[in-house]
This record gives C-alpha cells, sequence and structure tokens, in this order.
C-alpha cells in the first residue's frame, strides 16, 4: 500500500474532514469518560449546557472564543506559508503587556486612546515574530524552536515586569501590573457580562483575513510560497520579502489577541491571564483547515469545550482536564484526517 497525493481535493472532504475529526476525538474522550464512571451522554449534555445553558453562559463561551479568533487566524496566516509559529502564546502575552504599560498612562480620549493601544499591542507581536523569521531567513534556523522558546522568556519577562515596574501596589502582594485607565476599556456588547465589543472585532478580523487571503497579490503569493518555494521563487516570487510580511501579520493577530484581552476583560497583565490561548489557537487553526471563516467556528467549538468542561465536571465528577484531552484528541484526528484528504490510498 501507499500514498498517492491527490491532485484535488474536493470539496465535500475539505468540510467533512473536521466533522470526522472531531466526532472520533469526541467519540475517544467518551472512552475516558466511561472509564471514570460516568454515563458519556450525560457529561456532554452537562458540557453543552455549561456552555450554552444560560445568558452568562453563551456569553462566557463567546468571550472565551474571542481571543481563540484571534490566535487561530495567526497560526492560519502563518501556516498557509509553511511558516511555523508556535509563538502565539508569547505575542499574546507581549502585546497584552504592551498595552498595559502604556494604557494607564496615556494621555489621549478614549476612543483614539483604545485605537492605539490595539495598535501598539499589534505591533509588539508582530516585532516579537519578525525576529524568528529573520533568523530563518538570514541563518536558517528552525522557527519551531525559536517562537517555541521565546514563549517561555516572554512570559518570564512578563513576570520579571509585574513583580517590578508595573507592580501594582494597590494589588496586596497579588503579581499583576496597574490597570488600565478606565477610559480604554472595550465597551461590553452584552450588559452585566464579560463579553465585550472585541467579540465583533474579533469575526472582523477573519474577514479581513480572508479577503486578503483570497481577493489580494499577497494572499496569492503567499498560497504559492506554502504550496511550492522553489515554483514560487521561480515565478518571480520574493520569499524573504513574503514570509516577513507573513510573519508581521501573524504576529500582529497573536498580539492583538493580548491586547484586546487586557482592555476587554481582565485590565491587567498577570502571567496566569492566559490559559493556553496561544497554543488552543494552533488547534483551532488546525481545526478549521487554516480557513479563516473555519476559524471563528472552530474557536467557538474550543471555547465550549474549555467553558462547559467547567459544568460538566461540577456536575459529574469528572475533571475538567478532560477538555485538554478533548482538544488534544481534536488535534491528533485532525492531523490524520488532513492526511487521507490530501493522500488517497493505492494498493
Amino acid at each position: 500500500m501507499r500514498l498517492e497525493r491527490r491532485s484535488n481535493v474536493p470539496l465535500y472532504l475539505v468540510i467533512i474532514a473536521p466533522i470526522v475529526a472531531v466526532v472520533i476525538a469526541l467519540t475517544l474522550a467518551a472512552g475516558l469518560i466511561a472509564a471514570a464512571g460516568v454515563n458519556p451522554m450525560t457529561a456532554y449534555a452537562e458540557m453543552l449546557r455549561g456552555a450554552f445553558g444560560s445568558r452568562l453562559s453563551i456569553t462566557e463561551t463567546l468571550t472565551r472564543a474571542t481571543p481563540l479568533i484571534l490566535t487561530g487566524l495567526a497560526a492560519a496566516i502563518a501556516f498557509r506559508a509553511k511558516l511555523w509559529n508556535i509563538g502565539g502564546e508569547g505575542q499574546f502575552f507581549m502585546g497584552a503587556l504592551v498595552a498595559a504599560w502604556v494604557g494607564h498612562s496615556l494621555g489621549l480620549p478614549p476612543l483614539l486612546g483604545i485605537t492605539v493601544l490595539l495598535v501598539i499591542g499589534m505591533a509588539a507581536g508582530a516585532i516579537l515574530l519578525a525576529g524568528p523569521a529573520y533568523l530563518r531567513l538570514r541563518f536558517g534556523v528552525d522557527e519551531v524552536v525559536t517562537t517555541l522558546l521565546l514563549n517561555f522568556i516572554v512570559i518570564l519577562f512578563v513576570g520579571l515586569m509585574v513583580e517590578g515596574p508595573l507592580r501594582d501596589p494597590m494589588a496586596f502582594g497579588w503579581p499583576s501590573s496597574v490597570p488600565v485607565d478606565g477610559d480604554f476599556r472595550l465597551p461590553d456588547l452584552v450588559a452585566r457580562t464579560r463579553l465585550h465589543i472585541g467579540f465583533l472585532i474579533a469575526i472582523a478580523a477573519a474577514g479581513v483575513v480572508w479577503l486578503i487571503l483570497s481577493r489580494t497579490v499577497f494572499g496569492t503569493e503567499t498560497r504559492a510560497v506554502g504550496l511550492s518555494p522553489a515554483a514560487a521563487s521561480f515565478a518571480g516570487i520574493s520569499l524573504p520579502k513574503n514570509l516577513m510580511a507573513v510573519a508581521l501579520f501573524s504576529g500582529a493577530m497573536a498580539g492583538l489577541a493580548g491586547s484586546m484581552e487586557v482592555l476587554g476583560v481582565t485590565a491587567v497583565v498577570t502571567t496566569t491571564m492566559s490559559p493556553g490561548f496561544g497554543y488552543a489557537g494552533i488547534v483551532v487553526a488546525m481545526l478549521a483547515a487554516l480557513h479563516p471563516a473555519g476559524v471563528v467556528a472552530a474557536a467557538i467549538f474550543v471555547a465550549t469545550v474549555f467553558v462547559g468542561a467547567d459544568a460538566m465536571s461540577r456536575a459529574t465528577d469528572v475533571p475538567s482536564f478532560i477538555a485538554d484531552v478533548i482538544v488534544a484528541l481534536c488535534l491528533l484526528t485532525m492531523l490524520v484526517a488532513l492526511l487521507f484528504t490530501t493522500y488517497r490510498v493505492r494498493k
């Protein structure tokens, strides 16, 4: 038996692959839930109720999905050009840190100030990814290693800052930064909930990314570089220029996620403010098959698992860590699904 690359991937396979991957992942996780002595159907029903059973739970799920949409876009943009950006977590924290740093002393009107803080958050994420991209282009350094290691370095730097220059003296010993000025907080989308207007911004960002990747020369060149760098270079596309532009674009999306989380949800920066948004963004991008529209749906699905798992844990005694298992299984099954979508088995 051998694998033969498909000349054209049918549209139905592209649509069905993530659905099948999620179903298989949930089935495998059901075995673990059953082994814990709990009916899987009961557990999944509690998960859905916890994620969508009330107005508060729905808004909480969408709040959790907001940074996942942006980090998912960051991964999807980079992966399309075969730039393996594993540093979404570090870029998220850098965007959050810069927004919080500037946001407590910025002397601008509210609307202009919010815009400035979001832009500098994007710039911080973009600059952070530009370094590994330059090292790959100039010296051939593997960006998987550099972006992954940068995650730990940035989080340590954030810890240093919130324990030092940015430490909030009113935090009673809790390591957090000084809060962002209240005028620069993102408006609530639903009153008396944590859902903020950043959710709509993230949806709009997905639309903008789709337009850029599908309707511009840059998007066409990015796809060409991802499919075949040699062919793209032969066609006159500058690989260094395209990869650097992709890196800046990707890092900006992850940085925007961090700054928006500060302005919309936390108001401060702590080393624990992210449950792994950057890493989960990779899963979101893979489940979406790197398509910006699919990223929105995949982000809401992953947010549903994380938010619903807490409710499921309270109702059935299944540990909430099952959410991490489900998300990891989704990634593995999606990778297998992509393999059989791209290749067919021949005898």
